[in-house]
């Protein structure tokens, strides 16, 4: 199975990715995690990403487009995988479909904008191994602390209010397009977010069940 998640900011695609590696056995492409590693690593590259990111706005295509190239090829995706964040533009979707990638759908997290703002206000991140949780919807195993490595959780700077919306408005002019891309080649599914991570989870589930 080839799938691209995608949907604004917020809607739980992280999540979702996560628990159809689990139930699937093939890799999740984080674009957002491989670019948080190299944040971390304060690499050249995570430098200037995070003046970036910091400001919600989005990388320039070739360095993401690199970044998903190089992990593609690598043996664990022989058998599927999982696109996490990328492709987020329109030339992205276009370099993904040069690359001879074949996809088998492309679903789209459906939600309001302003359930993501107070939705992302309840995220948190681990700053040692990148793994993603929520105070409300997927909460560690003990309060403010990472299940896998013990580290302190955090609140992300761009899951701030003021930078969500931003995030949003770039996403809207920027990454909603995708979806009409997709639809015109018959690969777009849709899922609508639920309150509960469970509700959506099925939905997900349903959406691809062909697919598994």
């Amino acid at each position: 199975m080839k799938l691209i998640l995608f949907g604004p900011p917020g809607a739980g695609k992280g999540t979702q990715a996560e628990i159809l590696r689990e139930r699937c056995g093939i890799p999740t492409i984080s674009t957002g995690n491989m670019i948080r590693e190299a944040i971390r690593n304060q690499t050249e590259m995570g430098k200037a990403a995070k003046a970036v990111i910091d400001r919600g706005e989005l990388l320039a295509d070739e360095i993401v487009v690199g970044l998903v190239k190089e992990r593609l090829s690598q043996p664990d995706c022989a058998k599927g995988f999982i696109l996490d964040g990328f492709p987020r533009t329109i030339p992205q979707a276009e370099a993904l479909d040069a690359m001879g990638v074949g996809i088998d759908a492309a679903v789209e997290i459906l939600l309001a904008d302003e359930t993501i703002v107070n939705r992302m206000a309840g995220r948190r991140s681990c700053p040692g191994c990148g793994s993603s949780y929520h105070v409300t919807y997927n909460p560690p195993k003990t309060d403010g602390v990472c299940d896998n490595c013990g580290t302190r959780l955090v609140l992300r700077a761009d899951d701030a209010p003021e930078t969500v919306r931003e995030r949003l408005r770039v996403y809207h002019e920027q990454t909603a397009p995708l979806s009409a891309y997709y639809a015109a080649r018959g690969l777009r599914r849709t899922v609508e977010g639920q309150e509960e991570l469970a509700d959506t989870t099925a939905l997900m589930l349903k959406a691809v069940e062909d697919l598994v």
